[in-house]
């Protein structure tokens, strides 16, 4: 009997052992369940197919057929930084794409008759975002015209009517402008740059550093980055599916098709003018931004062109 009690003793010993053998076998530790919760959080908030990657520089990147000097070490990281944040800033460069669809075909021709560089348009997507902005400064609209430049190059621009925010007439004085610095400068990434400080001041840094090339000028934070930005969004902007955008034609934004009416006197009240076409104010507004009150003063007499949309795009208002 005795000896019946020893074996069953050690039958049950034998099974205690093995069930805390098997317990810390089976037991994850702590750093496994601390791995293992972030492996779980990392699989609900990441998308598998997602990465950040650096990114190739082109080889031949240049502004208006200037090539950039990409030997330079210094160059190519400030042009390096460019296309990370433009690149990775996804959203804006998603929306500036949409809206390059409908703006381009309306700046691109204005461009060429002028002689300036396409490359130029998106000088007006750096300053702008293709939207109808106001600085602190109060430089305004699409090219950022301030209002001595506006009227110096013949725009009106008071508080009834401001035509800087005309697409086609702030585009032709961007033109204006930005042939008469090509000649004094002879580079159009100078004038470029002289777009953003002022002509005065790029010949300021010029003259102190007594350096007469874009690239050798040390210049303030905002200048000294504007260029390669110009140049980081034509690069995305053109070629989207490179940079990991997946756009089709159908995400971009079209421009509604319109036709115009003349107006020679004084207009009231443009809600009920708007009336007279089946659109209301807002639609009216929308398509001639440049119309800065709810009334026309026009006591010269002179010819405004008016832009209305055709029917049909817009809903009906009620």
């Amino acid at each position: 009997m005795k000896h019946l009690k020893n074996i069953l003793a050690g039958i049950g010993f034998l099974f205690v052992v093995g069930s805390l053998i098997y317990a810390v076998q089976e037991k994850p530790t702590q750093n496994e369940m601390v791995l293992k919760e972030h492996q779980e959080k990392a699989n609900k908030n990441v998308s598998s197919g997602y990465q950040i990657t650096a990114i190739e520089i082109p080889e031949d990147l240049n502004f208006a057929g200037e090539a950039v000097p990409l030997n330079d070490p210094e160059i190519l990281e400030r042009v390096d930084r460019e296309f990370l944040v433009n690149t990775y800033w996804q959203s804006n460069a998603l929306l500036l794409m949409k809206r390059a669809n409908k703006y381009f075909p309306i700046i691109e021709p204005i461009l060429a008759k002028n002689g300036i560089p396409d490359d130029f348009k998106y000088l007006a997507v750096a300053e702008s975002g293709l939207t109808n902005v106001v600085s602190p400064a109060g430089a305004t609209g699409f090219w950022q015209i301030m209002k001595a430049t506006g009227k110096e190059y013949g725009l009106e621009v008071n508080t009834n009517v401001d035509e800087r925010y005309h697409i086609e007439k702030s585009t032709q004085v961007a033109c204006d402008y930005l042939n008469k610095w090509k000649n004094r400068f002879g580079s159009w990434t100078l004038t470029a740059a002289a777009y953003n400080a002022g002509p005065g001041g790029i010949q300021k840094y010029m003259n102190i550093q007594k350096v007469d090339d874009y690239y050798d000028l040390l210049l303030g934070q905002e200048t000294g980055r504007y260029v390669f930005r110009i140049m980081a969004i034509k690069e995305i902007i053109s070629n989207p599916d490179k940079y990991g955008f997946d756009v089709e034609k159908d995400d971009l934004y079209d421009a509604v098709p319109t036709f115009t009416v003349e107006v020679t006197k004084p207009v009231a009240d443009w809600a009920d003018f708007a009336s007279l076409y089946e659109i209301n104010y807002k639609i009216l507004k929308r398509h001639n931004p440049w119309l800065r009150e709810a009334h026309l003063n026009n006591a010269s007499g002179k010819k405004y062109v008016i832009e209305i949309p055709n029917k049909g795009y817009y809903r009906e208002s009620k």
